[in-house]
């Protein structure tokens, strides 16, 4: 704690939100919407305008940048050969939303019914999916499932036209006996088909773009960049105010009505710890007086792994020969004067879902294409042609945990995934290399499939896999959970299903830390969701009708690891 107290500033903010990722964007627009609200919006980053943001195929240089991102690094993981693993943060307007892959899943209808069965009451999939319809807008329009008004631009990039390889890959899947699914956002995940991307126009659809900038001219909304939040003051049970560098001089803040949290799975726990809010032991080992325990806050941190199979590609028809120098300067002038081509899509332009068992429900391992065997950096990573396939199971089991390793607002926090420490994760990842490869070896590939680069024709044992999965595997950037969701009787819960913090007045925490457990997919459509759902609460608005839309589940799930055959639920 300082030694010194901070500068007072004048209450004139009814919100104060800590975090403009993506759900703090969110926030800050349908806060303000009413005009009597007086909204703050505190975010540590600065003002991301840059054309390494905005442009789709460039994705990789922001992550890369210690300007766009935090730059966390996990502690030394012990099933992973004690491999620091990178673990990347949004910092900036728009969070991880203006340096993730765009890739748009809003997960399986069943994850949300897991989240209502672990405590999250009323956040069933019939609850949420009207919030993800609010938040978007669909390229190709408005129906049961897909939002055609909403403030979020999603798309297809290209469409799949810019390469055959996408659509060899889908053959590919359907040939080994898995289902078609035109939209896996919509009735049926599982399947085969077209990915999308929060891509508008050709221009990266971050939080900061879709719900910031149209609410920025509001007189009733303040933004301010480099604002650094060390912690929040408790007084007689109630959130009272925030302790924030900004401009060089240490200010308190209050609010009004409330403190809301939204500064993501890593830091969100962070801050709380450092207000004293956690458990026992937890603060004890930082020096951080505890003030009101919560021994879930930090644990339960979820997150998924991946690998990418990657091949050589017999017809010259990849994008290995697009990573030159002069080939992405072609791109990017057509991109900056048109906003199309190459430059307008993340290039994950097909995917699928699967199941790796009979007896799951829903599927459990997600597939990315890329019509290219390149480097995260954007690089080739061979001569001539390639392809790969990024895959990894979604629903691990085993559990991590995030703590501050002291009251130091700029040191960063113990960050332990634990990966890979159950043994149906390490299981399910030998599923996942066989199905794999049983799918990336079907007719369809024949004309393109050359020789696996990696993981190589000499790792087949489950030993084997084991080994080149420890050495290789990644995170896939999807970190939550770490301030889960759940009953006020559940002594784990960090927030009841109101998003209060649970105990306290004035304080709710609106981010991906909140899941309960990690959806099958990439996270940024739920948090942006959550958020959705959240300010309704919030604002003790009526909450949007139930949807009486249908799911598809395959008939022969308990039995069948695949199937063409469905049932509909929900109904």
């Amino acid at each position: 704690m300082p030694a010194t107290s901070p500068a007072v500033a004048d209450s004139k903010w009814d919100y104060i939100i800590i975090g403009a990722g993506s759900a703090g964007c969110v926030l800050a627009n349908r806060l303000s919407e009413d005009e009597n609200n007086q909204v703050l919006l505190l975010e540590a980053g600065g003002s991301h305008q840059s054309i390494l943001v905005q442009i789709p195929t460039a994705l990789s240089y922001p992550m890369a940048s210690a300007t766009y991102n935090w730059g966390y690094l996990s502690d030394a993981e012990p099933a992973l050969d004690d491999r620091e693993i990178t673990c990347p943060r949004g910092k900036g307007l728009g969070g991880t939303s203006s340096i993730n892959g765009m890739v748009y899943v809003r997960g399986h209808s069943c994850d949300f019914e897991e989240w209502e069965t672990a405590g999250a009451k009323g956040w069933g999939y019939a609850n949420c999916l009207p919030y993800f319809k609010r938040a978007e807008t669909w390229q190709f329009g408005e129906d049961e499932y897909r939002g055609g008004s909403g403030p979020l631009g999603v798309g297809g990039g290209n469409n799949m036209k810019a390469n055959p390889l996408y659509q060899a890959f889908i053959d590919a899947g359907i040939e080994a006996g898995y289902p078609a699914t035109e939209d896996y956002n919509g009735y049926r995940q599982e399947g085969f088909g077209p990915m999308h991307m929060t891509v508008q126009g050709g221009v990266r659809e971050s939080t900061e773009r879709a719900y910031l900038k149209p609410a920025k001219s509001r007189s009733n909304l303040t933004i301010w960049t480099g604002a650094f939040v060390d912690r929040i003051l408790l007084e007689n049970g109630r959130a009272s105010a925030v302790i924030l560098t900004h401009k060089n001089s240490q200010k308190r803040l209050s609010a009004t009505k409330e403190i809301i949290l939204s500064a993501g799975s890593i830091a969100s726990p962070a801050i709380l710890e450092r207000s004293g809010i956690g458990s026992k032991s937890a603060l004890k080992a930082a020096g951080v007086e505890l003030l009101h325990e919560r021994p879930g806050v930090g644990e339960n941190l979820q997150d998924h792994l991946e690998i990418y199979f990657q091949y050589h590609c017999t017809k010259p028809v990849s994008l290995n020969n697009k990573l030159g120098l002069l080939s992405k300067l072609l791109i990017g002038v057509r991109w900056f004067f048109f906003k199309s081509g190459l430059g307008a899509t993340n290039h994950f332009e097909s995917c699928a879902f699967i199941r790796s068992d009979a007896g799951l429900k829903s599927p459990d391992i997600q597939y990315h294409f890329l019509p290219a065997a390149m480097r995260y950096d954007g690089t080739p990573s061979i001569d001539g042609h390639g392809f790969q396939v990024h895959v990894g199971p979604n629903k691990p089991k085993s559990r991590g945990h995030v703590h501050i390793r002291s009251a130091d607002p700029l040191a960063p926090p113990s960050i332990k995934f634990n990966y890979m420490q159950h043994p149906e994760d390490v299981a399910k990842w030998r599923k996942c290399i066989r199905l794999s490869r049983e799918i990336i070896g079907q007719p369809a590939l024949d004309a393109y499939r050359g020789e696996e680069l990696q993981p190589g024709d000499d790792i087949q044992s489950d030993d084997q896999i084991d080994a080149w999965v420890k050495e290789n595997v990644e995170s896939a950037y999807h970190p939550c959970g770490t301030c889960k969701m759940g009953l006020v009787s559940d002594p784990m819960a960090v927030v009841d299903p109101e998003c209060r913090v649970i105990g306290l007045d004035g304080l709710r925490i609106v981010d991906a830390s909140v899941f309960p457990t990690v959806t099958n997919g990439n996270i940024n459509a739920p948090t942006i969701m959550v958020a959705e759902r959240a300010s309704d609460i919030i604002l003790n608005r009526p909450l949007l009708p139930a949807s009486s839309a249908s799911s598809w589940i395959d008939e022969n799930w308990q039995t069948q690891q695949r199937s063409t055959q469905a049932v509909r639920i929900h109904d």
